[in-house]
């Protein structure tokens, strides 16, 4: 079978630095029994070592091309291949034992990286660890805190979510094509419920984007219309504050404020 040409337009950039790998199966920590699915196994250099651990696992995988690649060299009875956009795909339409682990890896492509880990948030309290690939700058921001520049909407609703680790760095020349950026591995594991404090989570996240919407302004600006500058005090948050300077807890509080006076 000829070689695979790495399309840009699926971010395409293939793993295959053999340290790295043993690295990110560790952090995965496969066993056998996890329900384990695979975005973008693109040419298996996860998906090859990852089945040495479990029997099956699942992968989902929008490049045709690779999809069949990927029929070729493994079994039905190893590897379930769900020919779609993982964007849209549903992660609970695969079914996990009572005592399995569901877990969620990949090498996500950076193109779709922000939008893809929006989508998983939806299906948070049924994954039980998700670890990534991403680039170290969205991980970066995923993990910033308050008064940081790269703190931001991303950081606020995921560490809402999630407790995460940015556990190591990827350099470029562990691709092929080597990406013009330095990658890193995150592993995030979802809070439980008791540890979610807002009322309204659709509330809190709308608030968060409207507050980070023009992120130099001040949020009696930014929120204009939704906040006065008395329901900020009410917060023990200041007048002249930004986005950026609040954290996640101050967020959830304002939130909580603003249902309860409307209440």
């Amino acid at each position: 079978m000829s070689a695979h040409i790495a399309r840009k337009r699926f971010g395409q950039n293939f793993l295959h630095d053999h340290g790295v790998i043993n690295d990110i199966i560790r952090a995965i920590a496969p066993k056998e029994g996890d329900c384990l699915i695979e975005i973008g196994p693109g040419l298996a250099a996860l998906t090859e070592p990852l089945l040495e651990y479990i029997p099956h696992m699942h992968a989902v995988e929008l490049d045709r091309d690779l999809v069949a690649r990927l029929e070729k060299r493994f079994k039905p009875e190893q590897l379930t291949i769900h020919s779609t956009d993982a964007l849209n795909f549903d992660f609970l339409s695969i079914p996990a034992g009572e005592k399995s682990l569901r877990k969620v890896v990949g090498n996500l492509p950076y193109n779709i990286s922000s939008p893809l880990l929006f989508h998983l948030v939806t299906f948070a309290p049924h994954i039980d660890v998700q670890v990534f690939m991403l680039q170290k700058e969205v991980i970066e921001r995923m993990v910033a805190a308050p008064k940081d520049k790269a703190y931001g909407r991303l950081s606020v609703m995921l560490q809402y979510r999630y407790e995460m680790e940015h556990l190591f760095d990827v350099p470029p020349h562990a691709f092929t094509p080597a990406p013009k950026v330095t990658s890193a591995i995150v592993r995030m594991y979802p809070k439980p419920i008791s540890a979610r404090h807002a009322k309204d989570e659709d509330h809190l996240s709308k608030l968060v984007a409207q507050a980070f919407s023009q992120r130099r302004k001040m949020l009696r600006n930014t929120l204009s219309g939704v906040v006065t500058v008395a329901q900020m005090h009410a917060c023990d948050i200041k007048e002249t504050a930004r986005a950026e300077e609040l954290s996640l807890e101050q967020f959830v509080n304002l939130s909580n404020h603003l249902i309860n006076v409307s209440a």
